[in-house]
């Protein structure tokens, strides 16, 4: 178990400069002001984007990936698991490196995603949800692979934490930021960077479907739990909330909210509709904003990321226009 007492800003920072000179081509991500966008806001607050979905393999996913392989480089066999995003860029990095690996699936997710993983040469398994870690147990095991987890993972939080810096490079003090949570590997490394950079004054807030709200319930029960999550934003619906992360969030963090699958059905349509391609996962925290369910934003400053954008043809035709 890590000691989340020795996770420092220093640690956190050298993870950024990993992450800005990897061979994977990291970018800095734009950050919008809500203002200057077509977007409807019944609000007084002063909001920006934060483009995630801009970000390369389409999600902030390649950030975490990017320190993780990093502190690997003499490759292997990995084993991991993804509903999507996190299984892209697992292996747009193993091909780049060399490396073998396999993603397990949960079964629920677009086929269009298992496809494209397939592509970089990566090895699919599909499963139920509740299945997911068994199956990574047993490659681990009888296999012999390495398992690069998708969330639960120091490296990989701090590899995310690179865009709390982002954010207080555009706005050195913000009185508030949204983040969507899925196992809470980003919204553990924002809330760090940011808190431990000494902004304790700043609200972060995670965002969960209220059919996959494990670090919601994790929060009520103070430990970190499982359930049968379902949801519309597959990304967010992991078997359960990570320990580590869990462990950050609870230090860091304001709060948990939740919104449910036609919240965040409209907000893709919102965003698409304004020119903005933001997949169901991504558009949650956008979702909490648009819905009130963030308290005290008026007159506030606020950033949302939009996590990312990796949503097809036949996934948006899904959603109501």
């Amino acid at each position: 178990m890590v000691d989340v007492d020795r996770i420092t800003l220093e640690m956190l920072k050298a993870a950024r400069e990993t992450v800005r000179s990897s061979p994977l081509g990291v970018v800095d991500t734009p950050i919008v002001p809500w203002s200057r966008t077509t977007l409807p806001l019944d609000s007084t607050c002063d909001v920006h984007l934060k483009l995630e979905n801009m970000q390369r393999t389409g999600s902030f996913k390649i950030r975490g990936v990017a320190n993780q392989f990093a502190r690997r480089p003499g490759g292997g066999r990995f084993v991991t698991m993804s509903a999507g995003n996190y299984g892209k860029a697992f292996s747009f990095a193993a091909k780049h490196y060399g490396s073998e690996g396999k993603v397990v699936m949960p079964d629920s997710a677009p086929i269009s995603r298992s496809v494209l993983i397939q592509s970089f040469g990566i090895a699919v398994e599909r499963v139920p949800t509740s299945a997911l870690m068994n199956v990574v147990n047993r490659c681990v095991e009888q296999d012999n692979m390495t398992l690069l987890h998708s969330y639960d993972d120091l490296d990989l939080i701090a590899g995310h934490a690179s865009i709390g810096f982002e954010i207080l490079d555009a706005m050195p003090s913000p009185d508030v930021v949204v983040v969507c949570c899925g196992g809470g590997g980003l919204l553990a490394g924002v809330a760090a960077a940011i808190k431990l950079s000494g902004r304790a004054h700043t609200r972060i807030y995670g965002v969960e479907p209220e059919g996959a709200c494990t670090m919601y319930r994790s929060f009520v029960e103070k430990k970190p739990v499982g359930m049968d999550a379902k949801s519309i934003a597959s990304g967010l619906a992991p078997p359960s909330a990570g320990a580590l992360p869990f462990q950050l969030c609870q230090k860091f963090v304001e709060g948990i909210v939740l919104v449910s699958d036609e919240e965040i059905k409209k907000a893709v349509s919102t965003l698409y509709n304004s020119g903005f391609l933001v997949e169901a996962s991504g558009s949650a925290g956008f979702a909490a904003v648009v819905n009130h369910k963030i308290p005290d934003l008026a007159g506030k400053s606020a950033v949302v990321i939009l996590s990312g954008g990796n949503i097809g043809k036949d996934e948006l035709a899904n959603f109501p226009d």
